[in-house]
């Protein structure tokens, strides 16, 4: 079904207890696209995700200075993703961009992202955070790295940021892939893997990172335990040889060791765990073909 609503674009920040950024944060994004060629078709649509501090109340004094502002609230914190896709229910226009309420990502590029967008036909542009400068925390890089290996290795591509809180998408895919995005900060990584997966057009254009306003809500032990949960489950969906392969040669390789250690040790006699090994290995090959045979069925874009 074809995209009723007009052209233009649809700025979405999720904000949860970000009362000292998000002021300024909306000075910005309004003076950009107020000096932008998409300014009578813009909208920012501010999610305040149950915040416990004066967020809201912030938002709603800058209201009547900018008409092209609105406010959505969640009474309870829900998640970076849910305020994301209840930003993308209630977005007027077919272009969605997303950036955070704190300061850190230059939004003065967001123009330009639009821009790249429909000149060139992608489906989604990324603001890779690699630029001259980046202040990631020190203590965030390593999982950070090991994250961006691991999506790398099952997406099948390079990726230069896997998380990027600032994209501009069509809004037509954040409606196909809906129930697959999740609640929490994962909501990103899940659009880029999947989108990657399916063949989609993604364009990645470095940018600067300043440090954030405000305290990180980022949780680095279990959010970097979801992020590998989300990348292998996302692999599973769309390529599951890429998960299955790699564990059935491993235990293959395990199985063979044992089976050679059964003929030395107890001289020409196989040990019955070495049978069970060897039948899991063969049962985890088998259900890695089957699921990518389920796949392959699957209607694609």
């Amino acid at each position: 079904m074809e995209d009723a609503r007009p052209a233009g674009v649809s700025i979405i920040v999720p904000a949860y207890n970000e009362e000292d950024a998000i002021a300024a944060t909306l000075d910005e994004l309004v003076r950009v696209m107020e000096a932008s060629p998409y300014q009578p078709c813009y909208e920012v649509l501010v999610v305040n995700d149950g915040s416990t501090d004066r967020t809201g109340a912030i938002v709603a004094e800058c209201l009547p200075r900018y008409p092209t502002v609105r406010l959505l609230t969640h009474a309870a914190n829900r998640g970076y993703g849910a305020s994301l896709k209840m930003g993308a229910r209630q977005a007027r226009y077919d272009l969605l961009a997303i950036t955070d309420a704190d300061r850190s990502y230059p939004n003065d590029r967001i123009p330009e992202f639009v821009g790249l967008l429909e000149e060139h036909d992608y489906d989604m542009v990324v603001g890779a955070r690699v630029g001259e400068h980046v202040a990631i925390p020190l203590a965030r890089r390593p999982a950070k790295w090991a994250l961006s290996r691991l999506a790398n290795y099952l997406a099948r591509t390079p990726i230069p940021d896997v998380n990027s809180g600032l994209r501009v998408m069509r809004r037509s895919l954040v409606e196909r892939f809906f129930g697959l995005l999740p609640n929490g900060f994962s909501f990103t990584m899940t659009i880029t893997l999947a989108l990657l997966a399916e063949e989609y057009a993604i364009h990645f254009v470095p940018i600067d990172y300043r440090p954030r306003v405000g305290q990180s809500k980022i949780r680095p032990l279990r959010d970097t335990l979801n992020f590998v949960q989300i990348i292998v489950r996302t692999t599973l969906l769309f390529d599951p040889l890429r998960v299955f392969t790699p564990i059935s040669l491993g235990l293959a390789i395990l199985t063979g060791a044992k089976v050679l250690n059964d003929i030395v040790v107890y001289e020409r006699h196989i040990a019955t765990s070495t049978v069970v090994m060897a039948v899991v290995t063969l049962q985890l090959f088998v259900l890695g073909y089957l699921a990518d045979l389920i796949i392959s069925t699957r209607p694609r874009r």
